[in-house]
């Protein structure tokens, strides 16, 4: 089964900072870019970490203790203090959970979800900044055409991976949920086409109304992981 790469999805034009940038102009550079986030890199181009809103929330909030019910210093010189204290490095989430362009959207996917981060920086072999992936953009997965859909579960799954005829089953697609309608030679035949047109990225689900000829022990299904998008913060 073939899945769309982190490369096709990313972003190569990534707005970053060096480990040396003040609080104050990271917090200047998510507000003018509308982001969440940003890689922070070393002198090399190397990613050594992630700052988010959430970050430099954290850290000004942990800045600004409450003495008597009020706060130390006034809520309008809090970002302007502390930006003259912190840098990037002092309040950035690290070591940075990071991918590569080769791997998979759907792994890119399941390491969201299991380290709960929204973004991830895209490295090369040496670590360096080439892009960044985000959930919106894993999200682009269930905008396939359904045209495309279809094209790729009958070369792919019925002709590429089951080896059978183009026209074995008839395979009809409406909003990424796929229908299956046809007769197949065993019945195992029918859990195995069912879940690999369930791992096919861009089907959201997959329909069956495929009979056998004959009843054959059904072994157990292809052992694909899901690509849904789970944990979302």
């Amino acid at each position: 089964m073939k899945h769309i790469k982190v490369g096709n999805l990313m972003t190569d034009e990534v707005v970053s900072v060096l480990s040396v940038t003040s609080f104050k102009e990271v917090a200047k550079l998510l507000a003018q870019h509308n982001i969440s986030g940003l890689p922070v890199l070393d002198d090399e181009d190397r990613v050594v970490g992630v700052v988010s809103e959430s970050d430099l929330l954290s850290r000004q909030a942990a800045g600004n203790p409450m003495r008597g019910g009020a706060p130390d210093v006034a809520p309008w010189t809090t970002v302007s203090s502390l930006g003259a204290e912190f840098t990037a490095a002092e309040v950035m989430s690290t070591p940075a959970v990071t991918v590569r362009a080769e791997e998979t959207a759907p792994d890119a996917a399941r390491l969201m979800a299991r380290r709960g981060v929204e973004r991830l920086p895209v490295v090369d072999d040496e670590d360096r900044l080439v892009g960044i992936v985000t959930r919106r953009d894993l999200l682009r997965l269930f905008l396939r055409p359904d045209a495309e859909i279809r094209r790729r579960i009958i070369e792919d799954v019925v002709v590429g991976t089951m080896g059978l005829g183009a026209d074995a089953v008839a395979v009809h697609v409406i909003d990424g949920v796929v229908t299956l309608e046809g007769r197949l030679e065993n019945r195992s035949q029918i859990a195995i086409l069912t879940r690999l047109a369930e791992q096919l990225d861009g089907v959201v689900a997959v329909i069956g109304h495929v009979t056998a000829h004959a009843d054959d022990p059904v072994p157990a299904p292809p052992q694909c992981a899901a690509h849904g998008l789970a944990g979302e913060r």
